[in-house]
């Protein structure tokens, strides 16, 4: 089976007086009398057994041909719409009869043979329109000029078409199994489990076969080049050619036709090539496509709960790359466990508790009007994110490293929804205050530096020299050491520092002194303190804490200090 491009066809039937042989995949010898490459670049031609990808302008038909040579020949002809949906139609009439006069050695004239070829109208076999994978299969299709006619009316779009005369023996597309359907075996708020039976083109042929998996969340893909069209109009598919210019992505020699000093070669599949201008893809954010290998299970996870996604499955032949689509299927995740709001009382510290990754919702109703709302906000660990709505209104949406306090505007009967969000690196504990008495101040005031800096050149073998920053406001501070192993290290103390544990769940011996320190000169506002009695050689973890007027302490970031082993 060949397609030819009906000027070529015109061109090739009067070669020579001899009955002229259209081409076929059994030939070992595949050779033209044309000695213009050019000429062929823009045919609309099928090669036997191969797929090839085009494009479609809206409203303009293509038409492609190809020959069958003798009766009682099998025939398969597959057309995958990739973007739109499409009409064709197949037809096919008789091939025109030989050159009158045989063994004359005189042709018949050019344009009597393209009047036979044209002027009469075929018998349609097959038609159809939508944007399905549609096949004719015929086990014994009549010799003749076959007809393949395309088009488009939504929109200008891609397709491929494959067409064979030994389907039995080909097999490029992956079979499906018996069932056909994607199974969803576990369901959760953020993951999907997927099942689906192998392909016997796998399990039966032993062809390599991959299986690609699309999650989306608008619609199913009836096929791969659908999906992979929607990724990217550039990635895996060709550029729109120029208005008016036919092409294929198949050059001269694709086709079949070897070079001047190269014939003799089998055909085998062809493997389809990408022309036009290479680009990176610009995956969409809703549309994802991932090849998981030969495994037949697969869970998708990092979904979002509460909603409904599409899930898509194709079989790929590696050997061709050529796919098949599972019947495809969609699932809801499960809501987010429904939480309870903790409601907040006025001018009273609340510690809150947040799982990795997880929120915490508070709820606070002041019980008089009220001109102005703070809420002060204690982070212990890592950041955490804190979101303020007013009435459903949003008004504030801050991280929180340390203690912050936000002043908002009030307004009577008004009640604030407050959302806390922990860290991703793993579980979150806070304190928050929530008042609409601006002098109500649990928590201490803090400088914009915690770091406790030691001096090294004031180090010796039983003390250490320290300095912290102060604010001014007049505020109480506690210094704790604590002596430590040489090989304790900076991920241990970044575990132990919970800023919101205070002096009270100290040993009474780590204590060194408290002190009351302040400055109205805010660039003045440090002081240093050094700690003797300390043993030579020796590693010691140092906490300062600072306690406000209600009682509660923040915690400095801790210092680990050694002392000189020989003075």
């Amino acid at each position: 089976m060949f397609l030819l491009h009906c000027p070529l066809l015109l061109l090739l039937l009067p070669l020579s007086s001899r009955p002229q042989k259209f081409p076929t995949r059994d030939e070992e010898l595949f050779q033209m009398q044309i000695r213009d490459k050019a000429f062929f670049h823009d045919t609309s031609v099928i090669p036997d057994g191969a797929e090839i990808s085009s494009y479609l302008f809206r409203d303009t038909p293509k038409r492609y041909f190809f020959v069958v040579e003798e009766d009682n020949t099998p025939l398969a002809v597959t057309v995958t719409p990739c973007d739109a949906p499409l009409e064709w139609k197949l037809s096919v009439q008789e091939l025109p009869e030989e050159a009158s006069g045989e063994g004359s050695g005189d042709p018949e004239p050019l344009e009597q043979q393209k009047q036979q070829i044209t002027s009469e109208e075929g018998t349609e076999l097959f038609s159809y329109k939508g944007n399905d994978v549609e096949y004719f299969v015929s086990s014994s299709s009549p010799s003749g000029l076959y007809q393949l006619d395309l088009l488009s009316t939504e929109k200008d779009t891609h397709f491929k078409v494959y067409a064979t005369t030994t389907p039995e023996s080909d097999q490029p597309y992956p079979e499906l199994p018996y069932d056909p359907r994607i199974d969803v075996t576990s369901l959760g708020r953020t993951t999907v489990t997927l099942a689906w039976k192998p392909s016997p083109t796998a399990s039966l042929l032993k062809q390599p076969i991959q299986y690609c998996i699309v999650i989306n969340k608008e619609h199913n893909f009836k096929s791969l080049c659908a999906v992979e069209a929607k990724l990217s109009s550039d990635d895996a598919f060709m550029m729109a050619p120029k208005p008016g210019l036919d092409f294929s992505p198949f050059d001269f020699a694709h086709f079949g036709f070897p070079a001047d000093n190269n014939s003799g070669k089998e055909r085998g599949f062809l493997k389809p090539s990408k022309f036009g201008r290479q680009t990176s893809p610009k995956p969409r954010v809703d549309l994802h496509k991932v090849c998981i290998g030969n495994k037949n299970i697969f869970t998708v996870s990092d979904l979002k709960p509460d909603t409904q996604y599409y899930f898509d499955m194709f079989a790929v032949n590696t050997n061709t790359n050529m796919s098949t689509a599972y019947v495809g299927t969609f699932a809801r995740t499960k809501e987010e466990a429904k939480q309870k709001t903790v409601e907040l009382k006025d001018g009273k510290v609340t510690d809150v508790f947040i799982k990795r990754k997880g929120a915490k919702f508070l709820r606070f109703a002041p019980v008089s009007s009220h001109q102005k709302v703070t809420f002060s906000v204690h982070s212990c660990l890592d950041a955490v994110q804190i979101q303020v709505r007013r009435d459903g209104k949003l008004l504030l949406s801050q991280s929180v490293e340390g203690v912050r306090q936000f002043q908002l505007r009030g307004k009577a009967k008004a009640k604030y929804l407050i959302r806390l969000k922990g860290s991703k690196k793993g579980a979150s504990m806070l304190k928050i205050l929530a008042t609409t008495r601006p002098n109500k101040q649990s928590f201490p005031s803090l400088p914009e530096d915690t770091r406790i800096k030691a001096f090294d050149k004031l180090r010796t073998c039983s003390s250490v020299t320290v300095a912290w920053l102060g604010t001014q406001e007049r505020n109480k501070f506690c210094i704790y050491k604590r002596e430590v192993d040489d090989n304790y290290n900076e991920e241990q103390k970044r575990r132990e520092q919970n800023q919101c544990l205070g002096p009270d769940t100290r040993k009474k011996s780590e204590k060194v002194l408290c002190k009351y320190f302040h400055s109205q000169n805010i660039q003045k506002a440090v002081t240093t303190e050094t700690i003797r009695g300390l043993q030579p050689g020796k590693s010691y973890l140092l906490d300062v804490y600072v306690i406000g007027h209600g009682g509660h302490s923040v915690k400095y970031q801790s210092k680990l200090v050694k002392t000189r082993k020989f003075c």
